[in-house]
């Protein structure tokens, strides 16, 4: 069989309906395009699309079941390395992980793993069908996770399967975490990440939520009254960050956190059925230009934002969101302000927003990471009227917990120090996900989850 370079589009709903609601925009493929899709993959030997991925999915088995129409075995194949397909399917960075160690990617475009990993898990579900989970016998030994995002189930779930008990403390009232109070409805139905999350339940793992670590409970309680066996951190990066410039304390400067917060977990787009109003202004300027960022532009526009700016104080190419992100941003109408960055923000004497001060940049020479790095234009100072500021420029490990967990050791940045496996500086303490990278992505996390549920495990064997 030939080469084919073509990858088939996944469709999306048109922009001018779809930035007014909260429908997931984009559509997914049907059975044609998935056959058509899936016979792109050449079945290498050695899979480089494997070594990309953070949970080392079997890729070429997958697909390959896909153009022998055993959905059902794809499915499982899927499951067998990841907890979560149809989350992982919409929001991995697939570019730069699978796909973009795909074989194809020099000569043409990579195979849409993603897109298929998503059908795949769709078309179960969609089914109806009852997914059959296996356990190990009960091992006796208990162990607590605290924090209910991906990292965190990842692990409770790998552990609940070798015949642990599990108890995951949660401190939201909901389970899933970033992918619930995080990522819009538009890109992540959050009635798909509940039915992923059943699966936890069915296997027997405690859930605890309204539990803030450091306040309800604390490492040294856990193991010392409540009798657990290992403890595995996953926390997560939840404190937001701010440029500390003046005028930052006004009423209408949100963290992208709290915007997206309230707008996700407490359903403020649905309001008055739900009586979480959120206000959004007519114009407003979101700092940053990561996903997070993008998202919180494209929210700000389905709840009534006529004008909404991400503002980046480098230059298109070197964008940190995903290039799709990006696009769909701008097809719905969203304005980049590139080479710029906030000073101030402006307000009135009620201490109501009403502009952003900016300087304008210009690209110097590489930073370490070898993005170009920006250099301010002196006297280049302009005001864009606004009337809404949402800060989006990454967020880190809130210390709650870690202040009251003598003798963990932490690294500048607060952030928990472990090994690959999780290992900590406290003997039966395990952390892992964004609580010991700093803010990465939902699969890192997984893998994290999954690659530490391992090391607990043969630790509970050794004790």
């Amino acid at each position: 069989m030939g080469l084919n370079l073509n990858r088939v589009d996944m469709p999306n709903r048109e922009p001018e309906i779809r930035n007014k609601d909260f429908i997931e925009v984009a559509e997914g493929y049907n059975d044609q395009m998935a056959q058509e899709e899936a016979e792109r993959c050449l079945n290498c030997k050695k899979p480089l699309c494997r070594q990309g991925c953070p949970v080392n999915i079997d890729i070429p088995r997958f697909i390959h079941q896909v153009t022998e129409n055993d959905f059902d075995g794809a499915y499982y194949t899927l499951k067998e390395y990841s907890l979560l397909p149809a989350v992982c399917g919409r929001v991995c960075p697939q570019e730069s992980q699978c796909e973009g160690s795909c074989i194809l990617n020099p000569k043409g475009a990579p195979v849409g793993i993603g897109r298929l990993e998503r059908y795949v898990a769709d078309k179960f579900r969609e089914s109806k069908k009852v997914e059959e989970l296996q356990k190990k016998p009960d091992s006796g030994k208990k162990v607590a996770v605290i924090g209910g995002g991906p990292a965190g189930l990842a692990c409770a779930y790998d552990l609940a399967k070798e015949g642990h008990k599990v108890k995951i403390f949660e401190a939201l009232h909901t389970l899933g975490g970033v992918l619930m109070y995080g990522i819009p409805e538009f890109r992540l139905p959050k009635s798909i990440v509940d039915k992923e999350i059943e699966n936890i339940e069915k296997l027997g793992v405690e859930i605890e939520l309204n539990s803030v670590a450091g306040r309800v409970n604390t490492v040294d309680k856990l193991m010392n009254e409540e009798g657990f066996d290992a403890v595995f951190i996953a926390t997560g990066a939840g404190l937001p960050y701010f440029l500390n410039i003046p005028g930052e304390n006004l009423n209408e400067v949100y963290s992208a956190n709290e915007f997206l917060t309230r707008v996700n977990l407490m359903k403020a787009y649905k309001y008055p059925e739900y009586d979480t109003p959120v206000i959004v202004g007519e114009k407003v300027a979101v700092v940053g230009a990561g996903n997070v960022a993008m998202d919180a532009a494209r929210t700000a526009k389905r709840l009534g934002a006529k004008d909404v700016y991400i503002v980046y104080r480098r230059s298109k190419d070197e964008v940190p969101a995903r290039h799709e992100e990006l696009e769909h941003a701008e097809e719905e109408g969203i304005n980049l302000q590139l080479l710029t960055s906030p000073i101030e923000v402006l307000g009135d004497e009620q201490g109501h927003v009403t502009g952003l001060r900016c300087l304008k940049y210009e690209l110097g020479a590489p930073d370490e990471g070898g993005r170009r790095r920006p250099v301010e234009i002196p006297g280049s100072e302009f005001d864009i009227p606004i009337d809404m500021v949402v800060m989006a420029i990454g967020q880190g490990p809130n210390p709650l917990l870690l202040e009251k967990t003598k003798g963990l050791e932490l690294n500048k940045r607060g952030n928990i120090v472990a090994d690959d496996n999780g290992v900590t500086s406290l003997d039966g303490v395990f952390a892992g996900g964004d609580i010991v990278t700093g803010a990465a992505t939902v699969i890192l996390a997984m893998g994290a989850g999954k690659k530490t549920a391992a090391a607990i495990n043969k630790y509970l064997e050794n004790k």
